[in-house]
């Protein structure tokens, strides 16, 4: 996914692009980058703790295979240990965190903080109900086009899975301003075609990228 910090110039030409997208239609876009939409400690200790525990367990037999003992104490001691080294590099090195959480949980983190940002930006109180939110979180590997209800009435969620694809495969070859550009001019060709501008539009969210 993306590593390179969005320049000046980026923000610059996606400002740009939507401008330009939505001089052609009543709708709305409004652009969201998150570095990660969660901090994962908490479901990256609870993995840990049961890969130590199956580990520990693991150890155990084998050591009874060739007759070793461990006295329990000891045992006990081994594991608190070892538990409170992986907590320590969980707190103190946050980009390890992901690593320990399953796809499933990252990409419901991911999209609760598209859902969040699309209410907390106002997407959803343009007048005509024809707001869209494009948003990326980094960390999670995830794209989501989310739009509002009187979009949704008229265009297929396959259509927004199309645009997400070519979002997702421009991050993931670190042009993440490419594939903001290319998604802001898809999703307004869209918006043109079902919602085509009508005299007396006004631009009800600012026409820039959001960067969290």
């Amino acid at each position: 996914m993306a590593t390179r910090p969005i320049s000046a110039e980026d923000h610059n030409r996606i400002a740009e692009a939507i401008r330009t997208a939505e001089l052609k239609t009543d709708g709305e876009i409004y652009c969201v980058v998150a570095r990660a939409s969660d901090g994962y400690f908490f479901p990256a200790a609870f993995t840990a703790t049961i890969g130590l525990f199956i580990a520990s367990l693991a150890v155990a037999y084998g050591l009874e295979g060739l007759w070793l003992t461990i006295r329990l104490p000891h045992f006990v001691l081994a594991q608190l240990l070892a538990l409170a080294s992986v907590f320590a590099l969980l707190w103190f090195l946050p980009t390890l965190r992901i690593h320990f959480v399953p796809r499933r949980l990252r990409y419901q983190a991911a999209h609760a903080n598209a859902m969040k940002q699309f209410l907390a930006r106002n997407v959803h109180r343009t007048q005509a109900r024809t707001g869209v939110l494009i948003f990326v979180s980094i960390a999670e590997r995830y794209a989501e086009v989310v739009a509002d209800s009187g979009i949704d009435a008229k265009v297929g969620q396959h259509v927004w899975d199309g645009v997400v694809r070519d979002l997702t495969k421009h991050a993931g070859d670190d042009r993440l301003a490419d594939g903001f550009v290319k998604a802001i001019e898809s999703v307004g060709a869209v918006l043109a075609e079902h919602f085509p501008v009508t005299e007396g539009d006004t631009n009800e969210l600012d026409d820039h990228l959001v960067e969290i």
